[in-house]
């Protein structure tokens, strides 16, 4: 098998084992379908909400929440409700995406500054500048720089989010890379790039996933963050 295959495998075994544990645990089912009800809320957005988001009706604006409009109308006699409904799907996008970029690059910065001792220095002294500056400092840096956008917002709040997955995946690392099938899969003559794919990367899923469960609620908060202060994504998204 090649390394995608390898990696398809490990993250099955992972989702299987944790789904294992998962129906074990009432309060984890219910905020499991929680989470899916709001993404299936997002992806059929055109077939849930009431109205289009972005027809106006100025003879409507500042409705209390009626039976039309459940939540009510804006200063453009907009349907809030519907655009609560169609903004999810921006904010969802943003978030899985920027902590997917994050996760690869921490994990890929981790296990290579664990696995290579000529290389752990250089990339933990860039690991810890990125962890001494707040992440939400960087990415208003980078939001005002370049502008507020989609695709900015994913890049400003991926680069300074992977240095703590970077952490967690170098440490998990150093304590696999010298254990017995380690050691017997190298004495084998299995390479270097096949004891990372298939020994240590699959040992790291873990915790990395863990961490950046709770890292999707935190996209969320920046989303919101920039948006506050006129950073964030601009209308009429």
């Amino acid at each position: 098998m090649n390394n995608c295959e390898i990696i398809s495998c490990k993250i099955l075994e992972v989702f299987l084992e944790y789904h294992t544990k998962i129906c074990k645990k009432p309060l984890l089912i219910i905020g499991f379908a929680i989470l899916m009800f709001m993404c299936l809320i997002a992806i059929f957005a055109p077939y849930i909400s009431p109205h289009n988001p972005y027809d106006q009706d100025l003879k409507n604006r500042f409705l209390s929440p009626c039976i039309e409009y459940p939540l009510g109308t804006d200063q453009f006699g907009r349907c809030i409700l519907s655009r609560l409904i169609y903004g999810s799907q921006t904010s969802l996008a943003v978030e899985v995406i920027s902590t997917t970029i994050v996760v690869i690059i921490g994990l890929l910065v981790g296990v290579y500054a664990g696995y290579f001792k000529k290389l752990d220095g250089f990339l933990m002294r860039i690991t810890d500048i990125m962890l001494a500056f707040p992440s939400i400092v960087i990415t208003l840096g980078l939001v005002g720089i370049f502008g507020p956008s989609v695709p900015v917002i994913i890049f400003a709040l991926a680069i300074p989010g992977w240095a703590k997955y970077a952490r967690v995946t170098r440490s998990i690392t150093l304590s696999v890379k010298n254990r017995g099938y380690v050691n017997n899969a190298r004495a084998l003559g299995a390479g270097d790039r096949y004891i990372i794919f298939k020994h240590i990367l699959p040992n790291s899923y873990a915790q990395v996933m863990e961490i950046a469960t709770l890292g999707l609620g935190g996209k969320i908060i920046s989303i919101a963050g920039l948006g506050f202060l006129g950073l964030g994504i601009q209308p009429p998204t």
